[in-house]
């Protein structure tokens, strides 16, 4: 084979090469970057027309390249969201489910009531908070604030107590106020006299929740009154001078049998120091500024009741609740919880209670005696007692205490709520102490508080003024001694 043929077998072997490598080249796909195993490009094979004719008569047309998703993370999602949301509903369960309170105990100190009066509404406010426990003890009176001041200041008084409406500068101490959220200011007083609302505040805020209100009324024999051809008790001051001298009845040697009244004298008068201070208050005259005057002539104006020749009641008189229980004397001046006491004493005796008698032209003024709730700052459960406080002084709950009040006396304590007083405006016994409820007058004056304190120190030097006067001293010399008295009285407890 020359080199020609060699030359031209070598060029047909190229020819035959590139060919087949053409061919390769047109079968491969253009797009290296396409994923194969998603989508699938599958060539056309070659038929003859008449296979296509019968393609298209017995098969389907090649289905058409389509993106495959993978559903399974979508199980995976919802599967977690299900789980999230039955963890989330299990827990909202368990932090809705009210945990259980724990269990609170109120010591409760009270005076004058037996526990058979509060224990039926203790049991409804129990039975209402299960977790709180009430424990109503009655207290003796005499030295009650004393061991109220020292046991709480030794962290083992009770939770919430009773004190006197005069007692609130001796005892601030020891009282906290009342929440915002339990009784705001505007509710208080709403629903409270104003002497309340006087006796009970200091700066901005109320330091108790009374359940009464009480003062001086005039009670008098109906029988004695009607032997004497008087009709109606007296209403001022003018006609009590003209129904007294009617009413006292002497023996022949100038002895009282009957006394009109029971006024004048300290020692055998019970209230003497607030009927003293009715006469001061209806005279305009302050209990700090003795050193007026027209206050000499209050002290005499008081004693004139009891001095002879025209004396209507002396200090040959037996005390006068006794004398009226007695019926020895025609008219008495007490806060209305007497009627109880004399009624227990004499049944049959005919009384009718009014206002005090008032200066002709003036104002029904009165003193004012009552007893108020308040609560320990040194108490670990202040909301709850106040919650019970005020629990005890809604309508219906008060009326309930004078129901159970009257099942063991003739009166009971007259409600503190304005919205109460038509339920007693009327009543024979304590209508009187209603009338007069927006016209009280509170002073530091009162006897039986026990107090140990303001209200037995004035009395005292009350008492010597009065007796000083019955001895022979002047007035004027009896008065400066009973402010001399005051005054240390109010600076020694820091009264202004």
């Amino acid at each position: 084979m020359d080199d020609n043929s060699v030359n031209e077998n070598k060029n047909q072997l190229i020819d035959e090469s590139q060919s087949i490598s053409t061919e390769s080249s047109e079968k491969q796909p253009t797009d290296t970057n396409q994923p194969i195993l998603e989508v699938e490009e599958i060539s056309p094979e070659v038929s003859s027309p008449e296979e296509e004719k019968i393609g298209e008569l017995t098969t389907p047309p090649p289905e058409q390249p389509i993106f495959i998703e993978n559903k399974s993370k979508y199980f995976i999602i919802g599967a977690a969201v299900a789980i999230f949301l039955i963890l989330l509903i299990f827990f909202l369960k368990i932090l809705s489910k009210k945990t259980p309170k724990k269990t609170i105990k109120l010591v409760y100190w009270g005076l004058w009531e037996e526990k058979t009066v509060f224990e039926p509404l203790i049991k409804l406010y129990q039975q209402k908070n299960p977790h709180i426990t009430i424990d109503y003890q009655k207290m003796e009176p005499q030295d009650y604030r004393d061991r109220l001041l020292i046991r709480s200041q030794k962290g083992t008084g009770p939770d919430l107590f009773r004190f006197h409406n005069t007692w609130l500068p001796q005892i601030k101490d020891i009282l906290t106020k009342i929440p915002n959220n339990i009784i705001s200011n505007s509710e208080f007083e709403k629903t409270f006299y104003p002497i309340h609302q006087r006796d009970l505040k200091i700066g901005n805020y109320y330091y108790g929740i009374p359940l009464e209100i009480d003062g001086l009324i005039l009670i008098s024999n109906q029988d004695l009154l009607k032997q004497a051809g008087i009709a109606n008790p007296p209403t001022n001051w003018d006609e009590m001078l003209d129904a007294v001298s009617k009413l006292t009845v002497k023996d022949s040697s100038g002895q009282i049998i009957t006394a009109g009244v029971a006024i004048g004298t300290a020692n055998n008068i019970e209230h003497f120091s607030e009927i003293f201070g009715l006469f001061l208050v209806q005279n305009g005259i302050d209990l700090t500024k003795l050193d007026q005057p027209e206050a000499a002539d209050v002290l005499e104006a008081y004693r004139k009741f009891a001095e002879p020749p025209n004396d209507f009641w002396n200090e040959s008189m037996p005390n006068s609740i006794v004398a009226f229980i007695q019926e020895k004397v025609a008219m008495i001046i007490t806060p209305s919880w007497w009627i109880n006491n004399i009624k227990a004493a004499n049944p049959d005796i005919k009384i009718k209670a009014v206002p005090v008698p008032a200066i002709p032209g003036g104002k029904n003024l009165s003193i004012a005696n009552y007893w108020v709730e308040g609560v320990s700052r040194y108490s670990q459960n202040q909301i709850e007692a106040w919650k019970f406080l005020k629990f005890l002084s809604e309508k219906e709950n008060l009326t309930k205490i004078y129901e159970l009040e009257q099942k063991t006396r003739t009166v009971g304590e007259p409600y503190s709520r304005i919205d109460l007083a038509n339920l007693l405006v009327n009543d024979p016994y304590l209508g009187p102490v209603i009338k007069q409820a927006n016209d009280f007058v509170s002073l530091p004056l009162i006897t039986r508080t026990f107090d140990n304190g303001i209200n037995d120190e004035i009395v005292y030097y009350i008492e010597n003024a009065i007796n000083m006067a019955t001895q022979g001293t002047e007035y004027k010399t009896a008065i400066e001694s009973l402010k001399k008295g005051v005054d240390q009285t109010y600076e020694k407890y820091k009264i202004k």
